[in-house]
């Protein structure tokens, strides 16, 4: 009797688990909406789309708590209005008002972002508009910091939270609402797609703009009119669901994109039904790996993280088995690719990059000298980017958990087995190739935005169930790493009290040029040519005789190797390693800085380098300034410039010199040739 009693227990606990798990697949389904309307009006994949549920739920917080509105940036010296009145001490404003406010708000913020960021960006390639989702990510995290700050913040329950008893297990009503809700919103959307003409016009522009055109609508007003939908369904559910978690922050809502983007894709990105429904199950099936994963019989290994490789095994499996089949769009304007030019000059540029390197390794001051050494190996990274993204096309977001895992095997060899350096650097590298090689595999089928939502969902999963989990990183939370020894020399970045040593800086500038000498040795190759036949168009490289399979899987290895490399000069940078310099935000900020230098080129991954987070030069501006004002808003610039990059610069910096100087030899050849036409007699007279 006992054991049956026991037993009733846990399948009442299992039970509970299951079905207060509804709650979380709310919150996401309420971003995998707005994400399939935002697609199929714009034909934009906003990974962004979390942050924007996360601005709105920020706006109505604060409505409630003090009655005031908060302005993105300051206006007429203030940055805030108020709009409700001040509630008295323990009191809230008026719930209504704030949740008209801050739809209002969110409709305005879709509006804006249509406008300002991807109708500009319609015939722009693949690439600007992920960069710019990142962009707008980065701004509406920068903002939310600047204005709200860094502290989590609880949201007092808006729906009932009394209790149901269901088979003997009592659950939070507020589940059983937002499920229903979620339903309701499918089914109002549903008909709005099928029985209105906005719905049905949005529909025939997403299959094909111009015949929409044709029929007298215009695509640009019905991608705004989604667009502010798309951001008005998520502050719904964001605000909703708020007081459901332990409260509403700059990272829980900014990375439920990815679950999200697993039930759109279950959905094909068109059907709102079944991508209400697949959310609502990942909700509830999330929160019975929580329970699981806590059991004594659990693996060790798998302790932590399991909620976010369910989104991403959904993923994969969706895109591998039906990614041809996944909705595209077309569109009335041609796009262009990035400019990936040959490299000229080449013993020149290295002779006097490494001198002006070797400069500040002997006289810069220690902090300047650290941001010297985090822009070295920021540029090792980013050359990984250039290889597989500006050469192949291959979007990937997670080249920092391949330099991460490098690094984490780079400490475990030497803890473990003593193997000493080199060989340990370059077998942690290895380690990264595998994986890369791995990833790449469904690379074969799926391309483009495809590829960019698996390395994503892969970034996340594997940012908590290793860079989190105690059996890999060891009890501290960082994994400690052996000092590198070559002949007796010391090449470590810290001893003692002397830190960033100029030992580890010559180190790290010899991995750097050879690094920067390799992926130069690749464009000015034949395997460089391979690869951007296949960027240009896969089909017609396979018609020249070019192996689609083994140039994009040797793409994804030389690009592993890079970033795992860059993660072991990062590591031994840091003298430990922890799972935080390697998250999937880590991921999106090198690719948007890649893309800002310019993503085609070596050139390009030295200035994004430079300009990347903790680089040179945030740490030569930050010398002009007094306190923490440019670390403060240091995020805010890079996301305005992302996007300002994205939208008038496809090329980045170092391309858009490239490109300049291109136009400039093309034109001096011409007019050299016309004037010698015209002294051989047979110009224009």
């Amino acid at each position: 009797m006992q054991a049956q009693h026991v037993g009733g227990n846990y399948v009442e606990l299992y039970l509970q688990n299951l079905l207060t798990g509804l709650g979380d697949g709310a919150v996401i389904a309420g971003v995998a909406l707005g994400l399939v309307l935002a697609y199929q009006g714009s034909g934009v994949l906003n990974f962004a789309h979390g942050a924007m549920m996360m601005y709105s739920t920020y706006i109505y917080d604060e409505l409630r708590d003090t009655g005031d509105f908060v302005f993105p940036l300051s206006l007429f010296g203030s940055d805030r209005i108020n709009l409700l009145g001040t509630p008295e001490k323990g009191e809230l404003a008026a719930f209504w008002p704030a949740f008209i406010i801050a739809l209002l708000m969110a409709a305005v913020l879709g509006l804006l972002i249509h406008l300002l960021v991807f109708r500009p960006l319609r015939g722009a390639p693949l690439l600007a508009k992920v960069v710019a989702t990142v962009g707008v990510f980065i701004l509406l995290q920068s903002l939310v910091l600047l204005r709200f700050g860094t502290s989590n913040e609880t949201v007092r329950a808006i729906l009932p939270t009394d209790t149901l008893t269901i088979l003997g297990t009592r659950i939070p009503q507020d589940r059983f609402w937002l499920a229903g809700i979620v339903l309701l919103t499918a089914l109002v959307l549903t008909i709005l797609y099928k029985a209105t003409t906005f719905g049905l016009a949005t529909r025939a522009a997403a299959e094909e703009e111009k015949g929409a055109t044709l029929l007298g609508f215009s695509p640009n007003v019905l991608a705004a009119g989604n667009w502010m939908l798309a951001s008005v369904v998520a502050a719904v559910f964001g605000i909703l669901a708020a007081s459901l978690s332990n409260g509403v922050n700059t990272v829980n809502y900014t990375l439920l994109v990815v679950p999200a983007l697993a039930g759109a894709l279950v959905g094909a990105l068109r059907s709102f039904w079944v991508t209400a429904a697949t959310c609502l199950v990942l909700g509830m099936v999330r929160s019975e790996l929580s329970l699981l994963q806590i059991k004594s019989w659990w693996p060790d290994f798998a302790r932590t993280g399991m909620r976010d490789v369910l989104p991403f095994i959904v993923i994969v499996g969706i895109l591998f088995l039906k990614g041809r089949s996944l909705p595209t769009r077309a569109s009335l304007v041609d796009v262009k690719l990035a400019f990936a030019p040959k490299p000229r000059n080449v013993l020149n540029a290295t002779v006097a990059l490494s001198g002006l390197a070797l400069l500040g390794i002997f006289f810069f001051d220690r902090a300047l000298r650290l941001s010297l050494y985090e822009s070295l190996t920021s540029t090792i990274i980013v050359l990984s980017i250039v290889v597989l993204t500006g050469y192949v096309g291959q979007v990937s977001l997670a080249q920092a958990v391949f330099a991460g895992i490098a690094g984490f095997i780079l400490g475990k060899i030497a803890l473990e087995t003593g193997i000493p350096f080199p060989i340990s650097p370059i077998l942690g590298a290895i380690g990264a190739t595998i994986l890369g090689l791995i990833v790449g595999v469904p690379a074969l089928r799926i391309r483009g935005i495809q590829l960019a939502v698996v390395t994503m969902a892969l970034g996340v999963a594997l940012g908590t169930i290793l860079f989190t989990n105690r059996w890999f990183i060891g009890n501290t939370g960082a994994l400690p790493i052996e000092a590198p020894d070559l002949f007796g020399v010391n090449l470590a970045a810290n001893v003692g009290t002397d830190f960033n040593r100029w030992e580890y800086g010559i180190m790290l500038l010899i991995v750097t040029a050879l690094c920067a000498l390799f992926v130069v040795n690749i464009r000015r190759s034949g395997t460089g040519l391979r690869f951007l036949a296949i960027r240009a168009n896969e089909r017609a490289a396979a018609a020249c005789g070019v192996n689609g399979a083994a140039v994009k899987l040797q793409a994804f290895a030389f690009s592993s190797f890079l970033a795992g490399l860059g993660g072991a000069m990062m590591a031994y940078l840091r003298g430990q390693i922890s799972g935080e310099s390697f998250s999937v935000f880590a991921s999106l900020a090198l690719l948007a800085f890649a893309y800002l230098g310019g993503i085609g080129s070596v050139s390009g991954a030295f200035v994004a380098g430079v300009i990347a987070p903790g680089g040179l030069a945030v740490a030569l501006i930050a010398k002009g300034f007094s306190g923490d004002s440019i670390g403060t808003y240091a995020n805010l610039v890079g996301g305005v410039g992302l996007i300002l990059t994205a939208i008038l610069n496809t090329d980045g910096i170092a391309g858009k010199i490239a490109r300049d100087n291109q136009a400039k030899r093309q034109a001096r050849s011409k007019q050299i040739k016309e004037e010698v036409l015209l002294k051989a007699g047979w110009g224009k007279r």
